[in-house]
């Protein structure tokens, strides 16, 4: 993610502030990437602290525009998973905007969001992430922070985290959109991740009664990619957009000035460094991931086929 400025002082603005320190009240704008003083606000900047510009006649932003349900605001704590469950998927769907999807140039589909949570005006509802033809449910009760540790750490995942929900569930949404789009997609896919035909719910039996004893560790990204041909895709996917945004990010702050030949390997060098700062601190892993041969060209798949920027995102 870039570091922004202010259009009238021209002091540092991050991603996700509605005012510069100067006073001013700025809007980001997805389709300039840049923050602007003249214009509409969403709708929702002032129910969850939106800061993006309004996108057409409906009031609402890029973003908040995708989102069909949110949780009821009327129960306690709903109103703040919310906001901070749109704040990761707005800064998922710029980074999205920025490979050339969901753009003003992009007149393709578009995900629908259902964001619910497991705490109800009725009692305790039970909330299952997934995506279905378009239609993806997010679980806000994971927005909460100590609620996604206790989960991740009861699941045994090195990593678990809001953007990377998103990051998932849409990469869902973008193979449907490259299976549709582009002639030859799925045939290549199949030679690199398996047949996405085989049955879905029976793969997922298999994997979670099985012992997990390693062994899909050569040939996938994370224990739950090798559950399925989409599920891999979904996470490999995935981590292509972890990796770009890290390497845009550490360059948006001088980490590297430099345009390296091959963008997935700077990335994951930095990944290294950053995990290597946080132990320093007594932190765990920002990058807890091994990158093996087969795994990155997985990667280098996924990656050409998510970027539709025009720039070079792997070698």
């Amino acid at each position: 993610m870039r570091v922004y400025h202010c259009p009238k002082c021209r002091n540092r603005v991050w991603f996700n502030n509605c005012t510069c320190t100067c006073g001013l009240m700025v809007g980001y704008d997805p389709d300039a990437d840049a923050m602007v003083s003249e214009f509409t606000p969403c709708t929702n900047r002032d129910a969850i602290g939106c800061n993006w510009t309004a996108d057409g006649d409906s009031g609402f932003c890029r973003s908040c525009s995708m989102t069909r349900t949110h949780p009821d605001m009327a129960v306690d704590g709903n109103a703040e998973l919310w906001t901070r469950a749109e704040a990761a998927k707005r800064w998922v769907i710029a980074n999205l905007v920025a490979l050339g999807w969901f753009g003003r140039n992009d007149a393709g589909d578009r995900p629908v969001f259902k964001l619910l949570s497991e705490t109800t005006r009725d009692g305790p509802a039970r909330t299952v992430m997934g995506h279905a033809d378009g239609l993806i449910t997010i679980n806000v009760s994971e927005a909460d922070p100590a609620e996604i540790v206790a989960r991740r750490e009861r699941m045994e995942e090195p990593y678990r985290t809001m953007i990377g929900h998103f990051r998932h569930e849409i990469a869902h949404f973008l193979f449907l959109r490259l299976a549709a789009e582009n002639e030859g997609f799925e045939v290549a896919f199949r030679v690199m991740f398996g047949d996405e035909r085989e049955d879905y719910g029976g793969a997922l039996k298999r994997h979670y009664a099985a012992e997990d004893d390693g062994g899909w560790r050569d040939a996938h990204i994370s224990h739950y990619a090798s559950a399925h041909p989409h599920e891999d895709w979904a996470e490999t996917a995935a981590h292509v957009m972890h990796l770009t945004d890290l390497l845009d990010s550490a360059q948006a702050l001088g980490f590297t000035n430099e345009t390296p030949p091959d963008n997935l390997a700077a990335a994951m060098d930095i990944g290294l460094a950053v995990n290597h700062l946080n132990r320093s601190m007594g932190m765990e892993d920002a990058y807890p991931f091994v990158v093996t041969e087969v795994v990155r060209q997985k990667l280098d798949f996924a990656a050409e086929a998510l970027d539709r920027s025009g720039r070079q995102v792997q070698s």
